[in-house]
């Protein structure tokens, strides 16, 4: 019987500590995967301004002002200035909602803000996020910190 209870312990002991390791092992394949995604939309923004430098080169008859403003565009990306500047935490929250066409966690719409440049200068950004949304008559709480954008639906009916 000591024998079968020290497996028993034995296994248990196993089995939390595999369960421990897939956690993390799972957080970080999470964060891999987070950076894979931010890279690769790196690289096809360099690449795009690659093929827009390149073409200017080819091809002078192209209208300056439209390839200057679209290589402005992606220099802009590609050195983290925002799409958001100048604007607030709402105003770029419903550029968010409506560029996603559905309702979104406020942890999310705070990821795609920071991706997009803007700063939130507070402890807790997320807070922020849903309170500014909360207060806000072109947002509609649908669920816990989740937020869709009013204005949108009303449009389209």
């Amino acid at each position: 019987m000591d024998e079968l209870k020290d497996i028993t312990v034995g296994l248990d002991q196993r089995i939390t500590a595999y369960k421990s390791r897939l956690q993390e092992l799972q957080k970080k394949r999470d964060r891999i995967e987070d950076e894979i995604a931010t890279i690769k939309k790196y690289l096809e923004l360099a690449e795009t301004l690659f093929r827009l430098e390149a073409g200017r080169a080819k091809l002078p008859s192209l209208p300056s002002q439209m390839t200057a403003d679209t290589t402005d565009q992606s220099r802009e990306i590609l050195l983290g200035r925002s799409k958001y500047v100048g604007m607030n935490v709402s105003e770029a929250a419903y550029l968010v909602l409506r560029d996603a066409g559905k309702a979104m966690h406020a942890k999310d719409i705070c990821h795609r803000l920071i991706e997009g440049g803007l700063r939130i200068k507070t402890k807790t950004p997320i807070t922020s996020i849903a309170t500014s949304l909360k207060r806000d008559r072109r947002f509609r709480k649908v669920a816990p910190n989740t937020f869709e954008a009013v204005e949108e639906k009303l449009q389209a009916v």
